[in-house]
């Protein structure tokens, strides 16, 4: 029986369809059973122990803001504290064993970033309070200690308790706290432009929010400084009275409409805007003194890294370098061969000849052609004529 061309092409096309179809399905079916992730939960902010105090209760504790009804925290707080980028919230109370007269409430907030700390830091601390050394940062009244350690803030209310035994339980506590990686534990750039000639310290109040920012006693109407384009604003009072506010944005154009907004906000402020800064001096300040303090407000870029370089960047830094050394040693090698080479020969031929009593400068037996004299005129040969 004979077949035709178009039933031999219909039945390879059937069988190249039938095995693709088999492989995809066989593509989409799974090699195994679906695996299970396991997400471990986040270590508790607070401890069981914390020095000589163990925990009294289990306290009030959760991730963001679904625990801070219970914290005795007022409706202003919460909102700075979403303004900072609150990530975490833990409270707990503390009390010893051996004198249920001595205890403590330890509240801790952890945030996303050091910027959200510090903010958080500035808002919660209070004029009167000492500096501590614990922490970053730390400052302390007669029964309470407030210190930050990278992104987290933890307020401390004792009763009874001792120096020592309350450095002690400070001491636990930061060691105990979740640590920032990456950038997040950056600390911000703008409180460091603030100038430190006269600067009073307790009075640096670094806000990301407005909120925050007219809690703080900002002078500007916390609506024109902008937080809602990414600003960012620093205030400090200075020796005199007067007071520096320093403001930073994404772009010089925010910057710039930013300016404006409150130069019509404070006519007898001095304003200067450099890139996206501005800085604005308001206030008592001496005669020049503001024109004097904005214009020596600059800013510079930090280039850091959160990581050590790879190891693969310096092999091929080293790589590198000999590569071009070994070129160039080769260069340096061959200029001095050719110098050699050519005093060889050239010198060894001038004295062969010297020895056959020959110039050894010059070549008499080569030929030449004297190009110097005149030109002859070409005469033609005449041609033969025919035979007669």
């Amino acid at each position: 029986m004979r077949m035709g061309g178009g039933d031999i092409g219909f039945k390879i096309e059937a069988a190249l369809l039938a095995f693709v179809c088999a492989a995809a399905l066989l593509w989409s079916t799974p090699a195994s059973a679906p695996q299970t992730i396991l997400v471990e939960p986040p270590a508790p902010l607070l401890p069981a122990t914390l020095g000589k105090l163990a925990r009294a209760a289990e306290g009030d504790s959760g991730d963001g803001l679904g625990q801070l009804d219970a914290a005795g925290l007022t409706a202003q707080d919460k909102i700075v504290l979403t303004e900072d980028g609150l990530k975490r919230f833990a409270k707990s109370d503390y009390d010893q064993a051996a004198s249920k007269e001595v205890r403590a409430a330890i509240t801790v907030f952890s945030f996303r970033d050091a910027s959200g700390a510090i903010s958080a830091y500035d808002y919660f601390r209070r004029d009167g309070m000492h500096s501590e050394k614990l922490g970053d940062e730390a400052v302390a009244s007669a029964d309470e200690e407030l210190l930050r350690s990278g992104i987290n803030v933890a307020v401390i209310t004792h009763s009874r308790l001792g120096h020592g035994e309350m450095t002690a339980v400070a001491d636990d506590l930061i060691d105990h706290l979740p640590k920032a990686h990456g950038t997040n534990g950056i600390s911000p750039l703008l409180p460091t432009l603030l100038p430190r000639r006269g600067l009073d310290a307790d009075s640096v109040k670094y806000a990301l929010g407005p909120a925050g920012y007219a809690a703080m006693n900002g002078v500007l109407p916390a609506d024109a400084v902008g937080f809602d384009k990414n600003g960012e604003a620093v205030t400090a009072k200075y020796r005199g009275g007067g007071t520096l506010t320093l403001l930073l944005y994404p772009t010089p154009q925010i910057a710039g409409d930013r300016a404006r907004a409150a130069e019509s906000a404070m006519a007898d402020a001095k304003i200067r805007r450099e890139g996206p800064l501005v800085a604005i001096a308001s206030g008592a300040w001496p005669a020049g003194a503001a024109q004097k303090m904005v214009d020596g407000v600059h800013l510079r870029t930090d280039v850091s890294f959160d990581r050590p370089m790879p190891l693969e960047f310096h092999t091929e830094i080293r790589k590198t370098y000999s590569l071009l050394q070994a070129v160039a040693a080769f260069c340096g090698l061959g200029a001095l061969a050719a110098i050699v080479l050519g005093l060889f020969f050239g010198g060894g031929r001038a004295l062969v000849r010297v020895l056959q009593g020959k110039p050894a400068y010059t070549e008499p037996e080569f030929l030449h052609i004297d190009l110097r004299g005149r030109p002859h005129e070409i005469r033609r040969e005449a041609s033969p004529g025919p035979e007669a």
